[in-house]
């Protein structure tokens, strides 16, 4: 009894909320700038040669030196070290991909013609690594050269801090995307109403105010030149309440493919080349409209019993969601004699994080014995590198290597970037098949 205070009230929380977001804006606010905002440090010319443009230190400075028309870089003493900003490195990456050797590749595969690829980061089990494995496979594609959307339906809103993103209310979220799906689809619906001398449903408020919505005004710059951001906030929440009412008052609404059709509908896969969508930790009405609308799903998980048998619950319960909504589908469907709907991925693979080889290497092995091809057979080891910079609110690759040992930066980036380079091989892979079923269609 003497360690109890005064009985804890419903006010209580808005006190204890208000001291967390005093402290979450006393961190968030390491690294801004005096104007309150964030920006991406400069890379080294060791950084670009050895990570970024595929060609030797010495061959890159005498290609600055024949082009003054070139970012020469920033010194910071007499003679010092050349450092860019990343808008100078992709500047630098296009004049290799046309002046370079052609046996190389400057810039990342995309092929033409083809829509950008949507991927979704989830797993209903918190705290296995979703959110940063998320942000980190988008700062690996911009720093691979890809111009990437982040798209933040988790309401707790870690992307959009992890990205310096600014959200005041819903109507800055993917809110009103969904919403003027669905308005669409009562305007439709009211359209059948009247020619069969029915009276029409009215659009509430909210969903007159949704139509006009483009998702161009909801994108936000970030402090990364390449990559773009729809975030999240608190209130967002409230679509997993108010989805369920639209879709009991028109039936035949396609709520999953609200977030697909309205990205689509907007240019949005011809503007990227990536658009990444980080989940809520739970599966809800707004994780249904990622998981559909992806195209490569990853599932990260550590390796642990329960994080495992978390992992397999989560399949079944996306088996049994997904299965559903096509055979109540279908069902219709065969009665109208129309086709019938099939949920397809390109990929799906599970991501071990957090992997400390001494201590997990018999169970992650166990695990892929058991989830072959589905587990990722790289392990996203856990580094000193990555407890540092979350110390500092970045990613690892928004950390200045000079700031750590050097075999620690290098050990802690490698893992991190073995994890990218496993992600882009079933990125290339799916381009390239979309590609070629394309051009057996034309011939």
């Amino acid at each position: 009894m003497t360690q109890l205070e005064a009985a804890t009230t419903t006010a209580d929380f808005a006190r204890i909320a208000g001291v967390c977001s005093a402290g979450r804006e006393d961190l968030a606010s390491r690294g801004l700038e005096d104007g309150g905002t964030r920006s991406l440090r400069r890379f080294s010319t060791w950084e670009i040669t050895r990570y970024l443009i595929p060609v030797a230190t010495g061959h890159f400075r005498r290609v600055l030196k024949q082009n003054p028309d070139l970012p020469q870089g920033f010194s910071e003493t007499e003679g010092g070290a050349k450092w860019f900003t990343l808008d100078e490195v992709l500047r630098l990456r296009a004049h290799f991909a046309s002046e370079g050797s052609k046996a190389k590749n400057y810039q990342p595969y995309r092929p033409k013609g083809q829509p950008a690829k949507i991927v979704a980061v989830a797993n209903f089990k918190g705290g296995v690594g979703k959110t940063s494995t998320a942000a980190h496979l988008a700062m690996s594609a911009a720093l691979d050269g890809y111009k990437v959307l982040v798209v933040d339906l988790d309401s707790q809103g870690s992307m959009t801090s992890i990205f310096g993103g600014k959200v005041q209310d819903e109507w800055q979220t993917v809110f009103p995307l969904l919403a003027r799906h669905y308005a669409r689809h009562l305007q439709a619906d009211n359209q059948r109403r009247l020619d069969r001398g029915e009276p029409a449903q009215p659009l509430d408020d909210t969903l007159a105010d949704a139509l006009p919505v483009k998702a161009g005004e909801l994108i936000q710059k970030t402090h990364w030149p390449n990559i773009d951001l729809i975030g999240a906030q608190l209130n967002l929440y409230w679509a997993e309440f108010q989805i369920p009412v639209w879709r009991m008052a028109g039936r035949s609404w396609k709520l999953w493919d609200a977030l697909t059709d309205s990205l689509d509908e907007d240019g949005v896969l011809d503007d990227y080349d990536i658009v990444f969508v980080d989940t809520p930790p739970a599966l809800g009405y707004l994780t249904i409209n990622g998981l559909a609308a992806a195209d490569i799903l990853l599932v990260p998980l550590g390796a642990s019993f329960l994080e495992f048998d978390s992992t397999g619950r989560f399949f079944d319960m996306l088996h049994s969601t997904f299965g559903s909504i096509e055979e109540a589908e279908n069902m219709a469907a065969r009665a109208l004699g129309r086709e019938g709907l099939a949920f397809e991925w390109d990929a799906v693979r599970a991501v071990v994080t957090r992997y400390d080889g001494s201590q997990q290497a018999e169970l992650a092995a166990l695990m892929q014995s058991y989830l072959g091809p589905t587990l990722s057979p790289h392990r996203q080891g856990f580094t000193a590198l990555i407890g540092q910079a979350g110390e500092q609110v970045q990613g690892i690759y928004e950390a200045d290597y000079r700031d750590f040992n050097r075999e620690t930066y290098v050990r802690g980036r490698e893992t991190f970037d073995a994890t990218y380079a496993a992600f882009k091989s079933l990125l290339i892979g799916a381009w390239r098949r979309d590609e070629l079923a394309a051009q057996e269609a034309a011939e």
